[in-house]
């Protein structure tokens, strides 16, 4: 009698079909795990909202939030304490999707901006008008718009050789962000004392004194740029099988990698502009949502999710223990990324990949 033969344990997929033909493939655990992670980032901005020095229940600012709160709780929550909720939110989920797409291009764990060199030529821009042109606020978003834009450009027309390939990719970023790192600590050389000092705070990377002024420009990029690079999800799937395999499968691979590597610099440079170049949360996001949904692909959607949920926790912790604004929030994903940058190597060493 033959003994039956036992079958490897694979996820779960649903597929669900419309009208109109279109056929959209679900993880049960990821869709399980992303609406987790939207309410743990929802409940965790509301919790932000009411810790400051005039601290709110939970219930006080849902009421305020839904324009049932007194005249002092709707300035404190609408003007104050909501635009840099909102930024934490948005930056977290333009690091998170930014982080994910680079590592599933570059088939890194270790593939992110701020790794990569991005988030170093955003600093290089908005030192430039810092120290030689003394550029207002807007100025300093906007030269780091542009550094972030043109350090992606030249890396991805130095990596270029019939394609864009992963591993000269990673290592051509290493280089840059070596180089634009040295630009920085120069620059840093030829400013004065008060130059300096603002130059430091912006590249420590902080929430503090966000208003509405930094929601709009980044929401609206986000509109823009989070689905376009949410409709890569599929084709990027595919690139993890490999160029050929992805080519016999109709995806046009030069155009997939371009689209979505431009549309992640831009949202890296977007991010670096309204908060600083927050360090590490574009490179543990993705891996912790991948643990978290246990499904195969880039996890582009529950990468962003994850993101925010990062940064808004880093805040709220750094408010909860040290106080309003006495910590920037870039110091508590420093400290907690550098942690987990360190167990992430030993576990590629343990795996012989490094």
């Amino acid at each position: 009698m033959s003994t039956p033969t036992k079958t490897s344990a694979r996820p779960a997929l649903k597929a669900l079909r419309t009208a109109g033909g279109l056929s959209v493939r679900l993880h049960p655990r990821a869709v399980l795990a992303g609406l987790l992670l939207l309410l743990v980032a929802l409940a965790s901005g509301v919790l932000l909202i009411g810790t400051g020095d005039f601290p709110m229940s939970f219930g006080d600012v849902l009421t305020t939030l839904s324009g049932g709160g007194n005249p002092g709780q709707e300035l404190i929550v609408n003007d104050l304490r909501l635009p840099r909720v909102l930024v934490a939110l948005l930056v977290g989920v333009c690091f998170g999707l930014a982080g994910a797409v680079f590592q599933t291009i570059t088939r890194n764990p270790l593939g992110s901006p701020d790794v990569l060199g991005f988030a170093q030529g955003s600093s290089v821009g908005a030192l430039v008008v810092i120290v030689y042109l003394q550029g207002s606020t807007v100025a300093i978003a906007m030269g780091s718009v542009v550094g972030g834009v043109l350090t992606g450009v030249a890396i991805f027309l130095l990596a270029w050789q019939r394609g864009v390939h992963g591993y000269r990719f990673v290592l051509v970023g290493i280089g840059a962000a070596a180089m634009l790192y040295a630009i920085v600590l120069y620059l840093m050389t030829k400013a004065n004392i008060v130059e300096a000092t603002r130059a430091t705070t912006w590249m420590t990377g902080s929430l503090s004194g966000r208003d509405w002024d930094q929601v709009w420009p980044l929401a609206a990029v986000c509109v823009v740029l989070v689905p376009v690079i949410l409709l890569c999800a599929r084709p990027l799937a595919m690139l993890e099988m490999g160029d050929d395999s992805a080519a016999a499968l109709g995806v046009r691979t030069g155009r997939v990698r371009i689209v979505a590597l431009l549309a992640a610099v831009v949202l890296t440079a977007s991010a670096t502009a309204a908060a600083g170049p927050i360090a590490f949360v574009a490179l543990t996001a993705p891996q912790l949502a991948r643990r978290l949904t246990r499904a195969t692909g880039p996890n582009l959607l529950p990468s962003a999710l994850m993101g925010a949920v990062l940064l808004v926790l880093a805040d709220l912790g750094s408010q909860r223990v040290f106080g309003a604004d006495q910590i920037p929030v870039g110091v508590v994903t420093g400290v907690l990324g550098g942690g987990y940058l360190l167990w992430l190597l030993a576990n590629e060493r343990k795996a012989g990949r490094v």
